[in-house]
This record gives structure tokens, sequence and C-alpha cells, in this order.
């Protein structure tokens, strides 16, 4: 796996051993960060279930301000500060919280932290025909302090796979969806008083 654009193209990046961590891939990337252009030069970028950090990473070498990080698990924490060290990027503009993606929400909203990009492609969940999905990304659409932590034209970018079928709340209005291979990237926008931002 490696950074693909940007002043750190070609940095190999580490991944864990095992099936703890599913790195999204440099094809999906690839078109992830096509789609997403210029947006990404200033931006200050919030990354859940981090893992190895290649989004955030990948944002950082594109030009991105800042980014944050959460990763629940310590191991996999210190390949993401590895991988930062070894793409040569500013670590000054990266900061890493080891935590709950969740109880991270809810304290960055109490904190009144905003973010103009928003990564998730957490773990997947199961098939959910007949019910409703119980996936970490069906929790992440239906978490009530999330939105507050976009800001207004911002862009939160959610990756599942295509047999988890996922319901969008109200706030959300879907802006732009990528597929590939079992993979769905969805490009999400808040909704304010019924009117999309």
């Amino acid at each position: 796996m490696r950074i693909i654009g940007g002043t750190a193209a070609g940095r190999i990046l580490k991944v864990p051993k095992g099936y703890a961590v599913r790195p999204t891939p440099d094809l999906v990337r690839q078109a992830l960060f096509n789609s997403l252009g210029e947006r990404v030069v200033d931006a200050r970028v919030l990354e859940l279930f981090a893992g190895t950090g290649a989004l955030s990473l990948e944002c950082l070498s594109r030009g991105a301000a800042r980014a944050a990080c959460i990763e629940k698990t310590e191991r996999h924490a210190a390949f993401l500060r590895s991988n930062l060290v070894a793409a040569q990027l500013d670590t000054a503009s990266l900061e890493v919280r080891v935590q709950d993606a969740f109880t991270a929400i809810a304290q960055l909203d109490v904190a009144g932290a905003q973010f103009d990009l928003i990564l998730a492609d957490p773990p997947y969940g199961e098939k959910n025909v007949g019910r409703r999905s119980t996936s970490f990304a069906q929790q992440l659409l239906d978490d009530p302090h999330l939105p507050s932590l976009l800001t207004s034209g911002g862009l939160f970018i959610l990756g599942h796979t295509k047999r988890d079928t996922l319901d969008l709340p109200d706030v959300w209005q879907e802006h732009k969806v990528l597929k590939h291979g079992d993979t769905v990237m969805r490009f999400l926008r808040k909704r304010v008083s019924g009117v999309s931002e």
C-alpha cells in the first residue's frame, strides 16, 4: 500500500499483519481523491476508524492543513505514527487519538471542533436483508453528534460494503456514490432546516 498523490506520492505505508485492519484499497483511494480534487487543499480532516491512517496521510500529502485520526487500538495507532514519519510529512499536522470513535465524536462536538472533510471506512457490517443495519457505518450515520462536526459545505465520506444496506437519516443528503468491487464510498452533506449545504 502506498500514498498515491501529492508531496509524499509513492511512499510505502506499513499495514499490521492479519485481518484486524482492512485498509482502503489504492484504486478506491485514487477514485476518491480524484473526485475530491482541490477540496483537500487547506482542509481540516477527521478520519474515524483510522487504522493505518492512509486516508489522512493522503490528505496531508495533497495539501490538507491538518488531520485528526481516531483509532481505538494502540498497536494500529503506532503503525499510523510510523507511516507519518516514513511519509516525511509534518508531524505537527497530524493528531492521533487512541480511543473509541463514538466517544471521540461526542468529545469533539462538546469541544466545538469542526472539519471540512470527515472520512470513515470502518470494519464492514454483515448482510442485512429484511432488517436495519447494525454496522459501524450505520451507527455513524445515526450518531447525533457527527453532523455538528462538519463545516458548512463540508463532506462526510463513508465507506461500507455493498451487502450492508444503509438507512440515510434526514440530516444527511447524498452528493455522490463511488463503487469499486465490494466497496461503496458515499459522499454526504448535512442538511440544515431541510436544505442541503
